[in-house]
């Protein structure tokens, strides 16, 4: 007889909800999550949709009849050396993001990721909201013939939805432009030394010319 398969314990917990342990600067937590729709053959075809919580700005819409963890890693990592690694991830308890080999591979990079309570959808509140753009906009209003097809579209509605849609959290500004200044505030803010006024900025900036 076949071992039964244990299933992975579900690890959240309350403090790990966005609104208890939310993003305070660019790339501080990314979250991802799963949404899953049919192309017009009734197969089913689903998204891994990766944001960051501080710029809500969609990092990547990822599309497949089938999406295993090793796929996610190598999302993730494609990501990271673009991007830079995050301080944190949040996510929920599905077996995806519970899976052994994800844990271990972003521990030894030291992100910290931040399991939800499970059955608590609302406390992945930014990630759901995106979810629900994306189901609304583009799954439910568009027929979907093929996987190709999927990531095509899904490509065109993320860079409309980064580069053209304005978000009133984000003083009025799209999340490409709002990314944009939060990295450069970033680095600005690395090239500062500490308990020094502003006037003693000019040299340093003099000497870091394409820092700005």
């Amino acid at each position: 007889m076949p071992q039964k398969r244990r299933k992975a314990r579900a690890t959240g917990e309350k403090k790990n909800a966005c609104h208890a342990a939310p993003a305070r600067l660019i790339h501080d937590v990314w979250t991802w999550d799963f949404v899953q729709t049919s192309t017009v053959n009734g197969r089913k075809i689903r998204f891994l949709n990766i944001v960051d919580e501080h710029t809500r700005l969609c990092l990547s819409i990822k599309s497949g009849r089938s999406i295993t963890s090793e796929d996610a890693i190598d999302t993730l990592a494609e990501l990271f050396s673009m991007h830079g690694v995050p301080k944190r991830i949040r996510c929920d308890n599905g077996p995806q993001f519970n899976s052994l080999a994800i844990k271990d591979w972003l521990s030894k990079l030291g992100v910290k990721t931040l399991y939800i309570e499970p059955g608590s959808p609302w406390q992945n509140g930014l990630c759901e909201s995106f979810n629900g753009k994306l189901s609304n906009e583009y799954l439910n209003q568009t027929d979907l013939l093929s996987e190709s097809d999927a990531t095509l579209k899904a490509r065109a509605w993320r860079e409309d939805f980064n580069d053209h849609r304005a978000h009133s959290s984000l003083g009025y500004l799209d999340p490409s432009e709002f990314a944009s200044r939060c990295a450069d505030s970033a680095s600005f803010a690395a090239l500062t030394p500490r308990n020094q006024h502003s006037d003693s900025l000019e040299p340093l900036l003099v000497s870091q010319p394409n820092i700005l």
